[in-house]
This record gives structure tokens, C-alpha cells and sequence, in this order.
């Protein structure tokens, strides 16, 4: 698949025209990361925008005592790092590939090129940070308002519809993240984690089936 073909799988760019994603083609750069390399750190200037072509991504802060709180998960086709470049402050948090991954990349001034020759990507683009924004008031409110318990079933259920394919019989099956990274998207500890699976599986709402976690019908009825 070339850089065009590539381009058209980014919903960004989906509704641009044959010369605008030939024009594009020719400034976006391939990239390939191997698995737990650092895409970018936070407090770095940033430059560039990514786009996600295969992989996964995972966005995360790191504190000084070395506890880490991912904020998000990407995937193929989304993309991230935009926000230093729409407001040339620094990067807000670190990315880092949770496996290979390869991404396409943009610079600054080609993507502000690119904008203001195609209002429509403007239109997208706000798309895009207003679902960034609503996920984060989302994670907000789970962190403020659940109790340990709750967080856990809430950011499995999460999991679920994010990355998730729904069974003929209503299950839900999706990857199989360890417990230290749920642990890390709720700020708690990965033994808290493993207790609260083994309870929702001794209630029968979710079941390990090798690489994949199954969530039963009733799971998204008793935490959503």
C-alpha cells in the first residue's frame, strides 16, 4: 500500500481530493517503531504530528517517582501529538509503541499548509479534539466519582467498546491487557486489579479465554 492508499485510511484526511492527498503524500514520512520505543517525551518541543497505520500507541505521563498513568490507547488510524503543534507549547505527555508499530508523520508547517489549503480537515480536526476532550472528561469523572471497584469494571468496559467485537451470543471479546496497564489507566496498584478480576469472574460477568477477556451480557447492564 503506498503513502496515498496509507492516507486514505486516516478519517482526517478521508475527505480530501486526489490532488490534496498526492500533494500530502509527498510530505508525510513512514516510520516504523519497534515495541517500548518512545515515540516522543513529554516536555519535548513538539514538531510533529503522527498518524497511526498499524500498531498500537499508548499515551501516558510519567511521574517522578516512576508511577505511570496512561491516559489513552491508540490504534490504527488515529493520531496524536496534534496539540503542539495547533499551540506550540511542548508535549503534554509521552508516547510510546506497546508494540511494532508504524506511523506516518507530518510537520508542523506542512500540516499548517495542508489546513489552510482544506478548511474541511479544520472541520475534522475538531472532531477529532472534541472526542479527545469528551474521553477525558470521561476518564475525570470515573477517577473522581467510582470507588476502586467501580474503576476497574469501568475502564474494562471501556476496553471492551474500544477495542472489542461483539459475539453472536451479545459477549464481548477483546484484547487481553495485564493488569499493570489497567492498573495505570486508573491509578491503582496491579494486585487491586487482579483481585477485582478474579471477583468479577467468581460472579460470572467476565471470563479469560486465552489472549482475550469475554465480558457477559450482564456486564455492561450492571457497570455502564
Amino acid at each position: 500500500m503506498d503513502e496515498k492508499e496509507l492516507l486514505r485510511t486516516v478519517p482526517l484526511f478521508s475527505e480530501l481530493n486526489d490532488d490534496a492527498i498526492t500533494s500530502l503524500s509527498r510530505l508525510a514520512a513512514r516510520r516504523k517503531y519497534p515495541k517500548d520505543t518512545v515515540v516522543f517525551f513529554e516536555n519535548e518541543e513538539g514538531d510533529s504530528l503522527f498518524m497511526i497505520l498499524d500498531g498500537r500507541i499508548k499515551v501516558t505521563i510519567l511521574g517522578d517517582d516512576g508511577r505511570e498513568i496512561i491516559l489513552t490507547m491508540l490504534a490504527s488510524g488515529d493520531l496524536f501529538g496534534e496539540m503542539a503543534l495547533l499551540d506550540n507549547e511542548p508535549r503534554s505527555a509521552t508516547a510510546i509503541a506497546v508494540e511494532e508499530s508504524e506511523l506516518l508523520l507530518l510537520h508542523r508547517n506542512d500540516f499548517q499548509a495542508v489546513i489552510s489549503e482544506n478548511p474541511a480537515i479544520s472541520g475534522a480536526l475538531i472532531k477529532v479534539l472534541s472526542a479527545r476532550l469528551r474521553r477525558a472528561n470521561h476518564q475525570i469523572s470515573t477517577l473522581a466519582l467510582l470507588d476502586v471497584y467501580g474503576r476497574v469494571a469501568r475502564v474494562i468496559l471501556d476496553m471492551a467498546r474500544e477495542e472489542g467485537r461483539r459475539l453472536k451470543d451479545g459477549r464481548i471479546a477483546f484484547r487481553r491487557a495485564t493488569h499493570q496497564e489497567i492498573a495505570n489507566r486508573i491509578g491503582t496498584t496491579r494486585e487491586t486489579v487482579t483481585r477485582m478480576l478474579k471477583d468479577l469472574e467468581r460472579q460470572g460477568l467476565v471470563k479469560i479465554e486465552g489472549r482475550e477477556i469475554v465480558l457477559q451480557p450482564g456486564f455492561e447492564k450492571a457497570f455502564d
